[in-house]
Order: C-alpha cells, then structure tokens, then sequence
C-alpha cells in the first residue's frame, strides 16, 4: 500500500514539476457536465427525434370519434376553451370547475374520455406507459397537446382556493421523506450540485433555472427506454426507485406535486417533445 501512495505523489509532483495541468474533481465534473451537454446538442433535432411519431398519433387520437357517444375529444375543454389545444399545457395544471377539482392534463383527458366519449378507459389504463409493440393513447395525446405550446411559458394560475390548496399539497408531498430509504423529492432535488453518476440532479425546490429547464422539457423521448414518457411517468419511475409504494396514475396527489414543480418553472419555456437519455 506505501508503495502505491509513493507512485501517486511521485506522479503528482512530475505533473507539477513539468507543468502539466492536474485535474481536480471540481475539473472532472465540469468536463464531464461539457461533454453530456454536446452530446444533447448533437441529438436535439426535431427530424431526428422519434417523440415526434407520438404528436403524429396524438393529433389523430384527438380528432377521433370513440366510446359509445361517437365523439372526438374535439370538443374536450383543457381550459381554453372547447377543442382548444394552444398554450392549454402551458397553463396545468388547473381548476375545472365541471369537475370541480384541479386535474393535469392526464387526469382532464381521462376525465373527458368518459364524460364526452363515454369510452371505456380499461384499455386506455392497462397502456398508460408504452413497452414494446404497445403504443399508449394517453403519452401519445399529452405528447401531441404539450407540443402545441411549445415556445410558450408556463403560467399557472392559484386564484382559487382548490388550486392553492394542490400547490400546498404537492410542496408538501415534495419534501415528504417516507419509505424504507427515508427518502424524499427534496432528497436528490432539494441542493444545487448534486449528482448521480454522470447525471446532474435539478434543484426543484427553487423557482428558476433548473425548474423551467426540467419542467419544459416533458414530455421526452426516452432513448434508453425507447419510448416517449410524461411527468405522470417520470414520478412514477422517482417513487420506484426511492423504494416507495407506486402511485395511481393520474391521482389527486400526483396532481398537486405538478402544479408545485410547475409553479417552480413559472416563466420556463416548453419545448416538447424533448430528448434524453
């Protein structure tokens, strides 16, 4: 062992003696924060990005008659009006009061697919994420509906007291630490400069930067999933791997943790579907 530690102060101070440059950690996680970021650049083209035969798929889910009304989603109102998809992501969560309560757009689609369509969602549930050589309605529609506000920002509204209430919930949910690890949101998101392996972990628990990235950039195509996924997906994947009950797609509680991160990203600028690894 002394004879490895004198090798590595030998090769040390020839570094130094000759000038060569010597990198430290702060160096090492710069480079490597470069270098992951060129390799985004470089696979950050819409003709080249597979998320887009999801939009594809979506404009035609949307403008489909289906469930026993005959009917597209056509005139499902996502809080502009009926049928309006521009800048409607941009602005979910929200309070509907037809439903009176606050949905993500996930939670509004379902909730249109009943009552509009009558559809049976059975089906539409069992495929809520996409696997191999199965499609999903739901990741498909958000997919195609989030696009049509790229280039806009976020802006939800907290005017009434239901979407206050969700706000306050999911900023609570967020640093909840529960589960056999202890963990919680606030745990891997909670700093700035935290890492996992190679990755950078966005500090959520602040309005700015890091928010409006992370946020307007989901829906995303998954390359290492090879599959288009959702926030609704993302939290799922988070609470698996805090070791944490899964939680019910679409529910009230995943509901108000958006509004909270969404609310971080106030000003953040959509640009979906996007890449990553």
């Amino acid at each position: 062992m002394k004879t490895y530690k004198s090798l590595f102060s030998i090769a040390v101070l020839s570094l130094a003696f000759f000038g060569l440059p010597t990198l430290t950690r702060a160096d090492e996680a710069s480079d490597t924060g470069k270098e992951i970021e060129h390799y985004r650049e470089m696979i950050d083209d819409p003709m080249a990005n597979p998320g887009y035969f999801n939009v594809d798929r979506g404009e035609q889910l949307w403008q489909t008659p289906r469930g026993s009304k005959a009917v597209s989603l056509q005139t499902c109102d996502l809080g502009k009006g009926p049928g309006v998809v521009d800048g409607a992501y941009a602005e979910l969560p929200r309070f509907f009061a037809d439903a009176n309560k606050v949905m993500d757009l996930e939670q509004r689609l379902l909730w249109c697919m009943k009552t509009i369509q009558d559809l049976d969602t059975a089906d539409v549930l069992s495929r809520k994420f996409a696997s191999t050589g199965t499609t999903s309605d739901m990741e498909d529609l958000v997919s195609y509906i989030a696009n049509k506000s790229n280039g806009m920002k976020f802006h939800l509204s907290l005017a009434t007291a239901q979407e206050k209430e969700a706000y306050a919930v999911g900023r609570e949910l967020f640093y909840r630490r529960s589960s056999l690890l202890d963990f919680s949101c606030a745990t891997c998101h909670g700093e700035d400069g935290k890492r996992i392996r190679l990755q950078e972990l966005p500090n959520l628990s602040k309005p700015g930067k890091d928010a409006q990235s992370t946020m307007g950039s989901w829906p995303a195509y998954r390359m290492s999933q090879s599959q288009t996924r959702t926030m609704q997906n993302r939290i799922f994947d988070c609470y698996r791997q805090m070791r944490m009950p899964p939680p019910d797609y679409a529910s009230d509680g995943i509901t108000a943790l958006i509004t909270y991160l969404n609310k971080q990203a106030e000003g953040g600028v959509i640009n979906v579907p996007s890449i990553k690894r």
